[in-house]
């Protein structure tokens, strides 16, 4: 089986979703742009890196070619590289916004473009990651609940635009889950317990959760789903939770 490329492996979600791979027999590249945790990473899983300035689609599209040769292609694609500003709109400058967008939207849109020349012949799967965000109203996600509903609508047309060369699209919505990127959270008894109540089953995400889906969608037995948006999200974006009494 090709190999599966992963944008942002050295963070939390990434390198639980490389762990899962790598522990299933799967070949990965770690792709990142802090060398220093890729290399642990590498040493750890015994996999190859790549360093890669994400500001342009030219430089991933040559590592991916590159690494690609040795890796004897590549079957799958994964974007694991978020953000998250919790700031009103009228409180997020304009360059707020636009790293918030070249972050989380950019990086996909260069993981698609370069993924639909590099999947086209031989099929595979691309796998995003969006937001609850981007499908229910939360107060203070106007910037990241952007970027991520235009994840959202570049994975549906890409989707259409390659499913004639067996590519697929697909996009997991997590809720909150426990990364470092939102450690500030979870480690606060007050803003953990608030975030628990929008949850319908009234607890938080783990990385590992998240992996599993990803691990799924990118499996080629399940070669029959794309331009789905997942909601792994205990609830967030569906289901009104059930107040709980204080304390429960």
């Amino acid at each position: 089986m090709s190999a599966v490329a992963i944008l942002g492996a050295s963070g939390t979600i990434g390198s639980a979703v490389a762990r899962k791979l790598v522990n299933s027999g799967r070949r990965v590249l770690l792709v990142g742009r802090d060398p220093e945790k890729l290399d642990r990473l590498g040493a750890e899983l015994g996999t190859p890196t790549a360093v890669v300035d994400f500001r342009s689609s030219q430089p991933l599209e040559a590592a991916l070619v590159e690494h690609g040769e040795s890796l004897g292609g590549f079957s799958g694609l994964v974007n694991c590289i978020g953000s998250l500003l919790l700031k009103p709109a009228h409180a997020t400058s304009d360059e707020e916004f636009r790293q918030t967008i070249e972050t989380n939207l950019f990086t996909s849109f260069a993981l698609v473009k370069a993924g639909g020349r590099l999947l086209r012949d031989s099929g595979g799967a691309i796998v995003l990651f969006a937001s609850a965000a981007a499908e229910v109203g939360i107060q203070n996600h106007e910037a990241i609940a952007a970027a991520k509903a235009g994840i959202v609508g570049l994975a549906r047309s890409a989707a259409a635009t390659y499913a004639p060369n067996n590519v697929r699209v697909n996009v997991v919505s997590p809720g909150l889950v426990r990364t470092e990127l939102t450690r500030r959270i979870w480690e606060s008894s007050a803003a953990a317990g608030a975030s628990r109540e929008l949850h319908a089953l009234g607890r938080l995400g783990e990385p590992e959760q998240i992996a599993s889906l990803t691990q799924w969608l990118l499996d080629p037995a399940n070669d029959w789903m794309t331009g789905q948006a997942i909601g792994l999200d205990g609830g967030l974006s569906r289901v009104l939770p059930k107040r709980r009494p204080a304390g429960g």
